[in-house]
């Protein structure tokens, strides 16, 4: 079902204090990889059901016209774009990405993917992480084309990279079906393990192709969002083992920054700290300005949390007091939240350091 790939992960991006998003001072290019969270549209061109184009996504756009985001709005590159002073990326498969457009970057995202390739494989058409890297080269060789080598070196080192993966390693592969091939393969703990070892790879060869300012996000709630709670948890308890997944994973996550960081003798890489982050987020979502965090927005059944977000769905009248737009991705308001949290977020949310902190650096690495 399509709704199952729309992830969980959007609280892994930190939670938030306040509802303005900072500005950062230099526009740079921006690159953007992962799932359904940051996918902007490239699914548009793809033949699969793992799709944000259809109303009511994008109500709340200039255009109320769907998009291919994943929210009634803007999603979190978007701000992170306004952050940078530039217009948002465009999908790389989208044929208006040619000219001077290559040097705002580009989005590769794609929804349904996860770490591993054998993640939302009833997805089929999507865009895995390998490939979203393969087309990484390709737009480097055209950008090359268009102002030279020195250049696009240049431009790609000093970039800001944005990857978003991980959560559908769990919510659509070990956790996709009673006894799946993965959850017999690997206790929890071991397969949270391998997750992190492969993302490891795929960290190491962002560097390699030439990223030097990395944000990277893990997995969030994935317990607590109102998909899981329809499925799970009539209570309304967040679901226990999709916590402890998550419990397992993000700190394993953060080490690994570290030690990458250290490996390259640099802070190439930030991440953020998203199980304090989310514990205060969906215990008092009034604090952030919202009258609820357990149902989204528009669904159907317990919590708005089952099905598609389709014409025939519940919607609510306002969404800025919804933190989830559909079963699994957040609203609008919540991604500027979220993407301001990014920007100016204390240590003990941004590890090693929020991204401003992160793009005033002169890094200096071996290139």
């Amino acid at each position: 079902m399509a709704s199952s790939i729309l992830l969980v992960s959007w609280m892994v991006l930190g939670l938030v204090m306040a509802t303005s998003t900072s500005q950062v001072e230099a526009a740079r290019a921006f690159f953007v990889f992962g799932d359904s969270l940051v996918d902007n549209g490239n699914n548009n061109f793809l033949a699969t059901t793992a799709r944000a184009d259809s109303p009511p996504y994008g109500i709340d756009t200039p255009s109320r016209r769907a998009t291919g985001r994943f929210s009634n709005g803007k999603n979190i590159p978007d701000f992170i774009s306004e952050a940078l002073g530039s217009v948002p990326t465009l999908p790389y498969l989208s044929p208006e990405l040619q000219g001077d457009r290559l040097l705002v970057g580009a989005n590769f995202a794609s929804a349904g993917i996860g770490i591993l390739n054998d993640t939302g494989v009833q997805f089929i058409n999507i865009i895995r992480m390998y490939k979203q890297l393969r087309y990484f080269e390709q737009y480097q060789a055209r950008l090359t084309d268009l102002v030279g080598y020195d250049e696009a070196k240049r431009i790609v080192n000093n970039a800001l990279v944005l990857i978003t993966v991980g959560g559908n390693d769990f919510v659509n592969n070990y956790y996709l079906v009673p006894f799946s091939p993965r959850s017999r393969q690997f206790s929890l703990p071991d397969y949270v393990r391998y997750l992190i070892s492969e993302y490891r790879k795929l960290l190491m060869r962002l560097y390699d192709l030439g990223a030097r300012k990395v944000l990277v996000t893990g997995t969030g709630p994935m317990g607590c969002v109102p998909a899981e709670l329809a499925m799970r948890s009539p209570s309304g308890q967040c679901a226990p083992e999709l916590q402890r997944a998550a419990a397992l994973y993000n700190p394993q996550l953060v080490d690994m920054i570290n030690e990458l960081n250290n490996q390259y003798g640099a802070n190439i890489f930030i991440a953020a700290n998203t199980q304090q982050q989310t514990t205060d987020f969906i215990n008092d979502p009034a604090a952030y300005g919202f009258t609820t965090s357990k149902i989204a927005c528009c669904g159907q059944g317990p919590y708005n949390g089952l099905g598609l977000c389709t014409v025939v769905s519940n919607l609510c009248p306002n969404r800025d007091e919804y933190a989830f737009w559909d079963p699994f991705h957040p609203s609008e308001k919540a991604n500027g939240i979220i993407v301001n949290m990014i920007l100016s977020g204390s240590t003990d949310y941004m590890k090693p350091m929020n991204l401003s902190s992160l793009l005033a650096l002169d890094t200096k690495t071996k290139t």
